[in-house]
C-alpha cells in the first residue's frame, strides 16, 4: 500500500494556491473540474496535497477537529524562509527554535484556512 495525497478544503483557492506554491515551493501538478468543486494537486515529486475548491463554502471556512494536527515539511533554511514569508506578509505561529529531542530547529506557521503547518530545519 501507498500513500497518495493529503486532501484539505480551502476557502479562498488563491490564497491557498500562493501560500503551498509560492512559500512552501510545491509545484501544480493538474486539476479536476467536478460538478460540484474543483479539486486542484501540488506536488513536490514526493508527496501531493489536493487543495478541494468546492463551489458552496460556508461563510467563516472549514473547521478542522480536534483529531488532526499538522503537515510537516522539511525547509533548508528556516532564516532564509522567514525572510520569504514575512515578505509575502506571513507570519510564523511558532517561531524557529531549537528542539533537542531531535537535534533540529522547528517553527510553526497557519495556510490561509487555518491548517497548522510545521517546518523542520534540514539537518547540516
Amino acid at each position: 500500500m501507498k500513500f497518495l495525497h493529503a486532501m484539505i478544503r480551502v476557502k479562498d483557492i488563491e490564497k491557498s494556491k500562493e501560500f503551498y506554491e509560492k512559500l512552501l515551493g510545491l509545484k501544480p501538478s493538474h486539476t479536476i473540474n467536478l460538478e460540484d468543486s474543483k479539486l486542484h494537486y501540488f506536488s513536490d515529486g514526493n508527496i501531493e496535497i489536493e487543495l478541494t475548491e468546492n463551489f458552496e463554502n460556508p461563510e467563516n471556512g472549514y473547521e478542522n477537529g480536534s483529531a488532526f494536527g499538522h503537515f510537516a515539511f522539511e525547509c533548508e533554511d528556516l532564516d532564509a524562509f522567514g525572510r520569504k514569508m514575512h515578505e509575502m506578509n506571513y507570519e510564523y505561529l511558532w517561531e524557529p527554535y531549537f528542539m533537542k529531542e531531535v537535534n533540529t530547529r522547528i517553527a510553526f506557521l497557519k495556510d490561509p484556512d487555518g491548517n497548522e503547518i510545521e517546518l523542520i530545519e534540514k539537518k547540516k
